[in-house]
């Protein structure tokens, strides 16, 4: 635009200085009748296009497009502006878009910083901060190199940017005095709250995140505190001897009587720059540690297998001891069993002898009971009979048994059976023989005789 302007503005000159000497030099010719000067004619009816209207238009036109870039200036986005005016006043703007000079100086500053430990084939061209890795030494005494990527918010208010500004005076400065240092000095110090054997383990997590609050609200103040651990020769026999002494240390944060930690300061906090981001890419552990940890690796390997070779025993004789007690258990059962149904058998027939000799005593206690009625009703015959005759029978009784009796005495004799050949003896005296001869010979006869 500055550009534009002095060209205007030449150009306005030019016109003002040859306008009116082209002129003067056609009306000569003219005016003496000399050749036409086809060249001359043509600049002549050229500048005779602008009038000194125009030629003022131009210059004032040029003047503006010079000066305007130093009465306005556009701010763009991702930057923040620290403006000092003529007459020492500062200002500092903030937002985006066209805003008033009044032939200030403007420096730019850019709203985030960022700072990171890169690599040497690594592109820096992006990045404000660039660092070599940050070497760390943890409470084990274990070395590493740790590389982080941060990033880093200008002050949002406008009078901290102001102050900012003023103190470090350009970015650069800021990034290479300030917060580069500051990061590299809290990633250093916080190596020694941790052991390198928990950061392995599972605290990496909380490293980062210590690094992280230690450079949003300032580093700890912390208390290291020595312990000495003494290992012994054996432990099963009774004259022990001590083999080493193993020197430990643990990092504590120091607590303020407000309950909460106590802080050191630094410069980011006292600048009131925001901490936007922080992130660690990784720790690079020393070789002899790595090589420590491989060899634990492979001892742990072997003793897991060792391990597992003895569960595995352990769940084979476990495997056999469980199967002969399920055969025992089996055997017991099936004995139980046999001696359930000789138990029941035998309960059985208990219950039927139980039953029987019920049964019995029933049957018995019913031909009791039969018998007492036989006995009392013969009783009551003999009774009824004897008071019968004591009291005498009436004539009608008397035909009616009588009569009775003799149907029943013709009946009886009805039943007899009398044989068909009788031998009656002799009057002398003859022997049974004989007489049994004389039966069986008439016998003979008669059978034939039928």
């Amino acid at each position: 635009m500055t550009t534009i302007g002095i060209v205007l503005i030449l150009a306005a000159l030019i016109l003002l200085l040859f306008t009116p000497v082209l002129l003067r030099m056609r009306q000569k010719q003219e005016t003496e009748g000399g050749p036409a000067n086809k060249r001359m004619n043509a600049l002549s009816a050229f500048f005779a296009l602008f009038s000194l209207r125009s030629i003022i238009g131009l210059f004032v036109a040029g003047v503006a497009l010079v000066f305007l870039p130093y009465l306005f200036f556009w701010a763009e986005p991702g930057y923040q502006y620290f403006v000092v005016f003529p007459n020492g006043s500062k200002k500092a703007v903030l937002n985006e878009g066209i805003t008033w000079r009044g032939f200030a100086k403007v420096t730019p500053w850019q709203k985030f910083i960022d700072v990171k430990v890169v690599d040497e084939n690594e592109a820096k061209s992006e990045i404000e901060g660039p660092m070599r890795p940050i070497p760390v030494r943890f409470i084990d005494q274990v070395t590493a190199t740790v590389k982080v990527s941060t990033r880093f918010q200008l002050p949002a208010d406008e009078q901290s940017f102001l102050e900012l500004a003023v103190e470090f005076r350009s970015l650069q400065n800021l990034v290479q005095t300030t917060l580069v240092p500051t990061v590299r000095e809290v990633v250093s110090n916080t190596g020694y709250m941790f052991a390198a054997q928990d950061y392995i383990s599972g605290s990496a997590s909380d490293f980062r995140v210590a690094v992280d609050d230690q450079l949003k609200l300032g580093t700890y103040s912390v208390e290291k505190i020595e312990f000495r651990d003494t290992v012994l020769t054996s432990i099963e026999t009774e004259a022990r001897e001590i083999k080493e002494i193993r020197t430990r240390y643990e990092v504590k944060k120091r607590i303020g009587a407000d309950g909460k930690t106590q802080r050191v300061p630094h410069d980011i906090n006292e600048n009131k720059i925001l901490v936007a981001q922080v992130i660690v890419d990784d720790v690079v552990l020393e070789e002899a540690f790595k090589e420590r940890l491989e060899a634990q690796r492979d001892e742990s390997a072997k003793r897991q297998l060792e391990q597992q070779k003895i569960k595995t025993a352990k769940d084979a004789q476990a495997r056999i001891i469980a199967e002969g007690e399920r055969d025992k258990a089996a055997e017991r059962v099936e004995q139980e069993k046999e001696q359930v149904k000789a138990l029941i058998a035998i309960e059985t027939l208990l219950k039927q002898e139980s039953t029987n000799k019920q049964l019995a005593e029933i049957a018995l206690q019913t031909e009791r009971l039969k018998a007492d009625a036989e006995r009392v009703k013969a009783d009551a015959e003999s009774y009824k009979n004897a008071k019968l005759v004591s009291a005498g029978l009436t004539p009608q009784e008397k035909a009616i048994f009588k009569k009775e009796t003799a149907i029943g005495v013709a009946a009886e004799f009805a039943k007899i059976t009398f044989p068909k050949t009788m031998i009656m003896a002799d009057q002398k005296g003859g022997s049974p023989l004989e007489s049994l001869i004389g039966a069986s010979m008439a016998k003979q006869l008669l059978d034939q005789g039928d």
